[in-house]
C-alpha cells in the first residue's frame, strides 16, 4: 500500500512540475508577439480580440468585453490599438447611439484567418505525436483544466 502512494505522490508531483512549466510556457508565450498575414506583429491579446469579433458582421463592445472575459475600459483599449492597425472598425449602432459596433477590416479578416492556420497547424502537428483518442483525452483535460481555473 505505501508503495501505492509513493508512487501517487510521484506522479502529482511530476504532473503539478508540468503544469507549472506549463503555465510559465505560456506566460512566456503571451507577451511574445506573432505576426498574422499583412497586419504585421501582433501580441495574443490582440489576435484573440480579432478572433472574438470575428469575420462575419458586427459585435457589441459590450459583448466583445463579456467574450473575452475583460473590462469595457481593457476593450476599449484593445480596440483603439486594433484600430491604429487598421485591423477594426467601430461605427455606431443604428438604434441606439450609446452602442459602438466593432467589425474586421479586410486586413482584419487576413489576420484571423492565419490565426485559424496557425491552429490548423498545431493540430496537424498534435496528429503526428498523438492518436485520435489521445487528441480528444488531450481535449476533455484542457476544458477541464479550463474549468477548474475558472473557479
Amino acid at each position: 500500500m505505501k508503495k501505492t502512494n509513493i508512487t501517487q505522490s510521484n506522479n502529482n508531483n511530476t504532473g503539478s512540475r508540468n503544469l507549472g512549466r506549463m503555465i510559465m510556457q505560456l506566460r512566456r508565450l503571451e507577451r511574445k508577439p506573432h505576426t498574422f498575414g499583412s497586419a504585421g506583429p501582433l501580441t495574443p491579446s490582440e489576435i484573440h480580440t480579432i478572433e472574438a469579433v470575428g469575420s462575419e458582421g458586427t459585435v457589441l463592445m459590450s459583448e466583445l468585453a463579456g467574450r473575452l472575459g475583460i473590462t469595457k475600459g481593457a476593450v476599449t483599449q484593445l480596440i483603439t490599438r486594433l484600430e491604429a492597425k487598421e485591423l477594426v472598425e467601430r461605427s455606431p449602432h443604428p438604434t441606439d447611439s450609446r452602442v459602438t459596433l466593432i467589425s474586421l477590416t479586410e486586413k482584419g479578416k487576413e489576420a484571423n484567418a492565419a490565426h485559424e492556420e496557425v491552429h490548423h497547424q498545431f493540430y496537424d502537428q498534435l496528429r503526428t505525436q498523438l492518436t485520435e483518442q489521445e487528441i480528444e483525452i488531450f481535449e476533455k483535460c484542457i476544458a477541464k483544466l479550463n474549468s477548474f481555473l475558472e473557479k
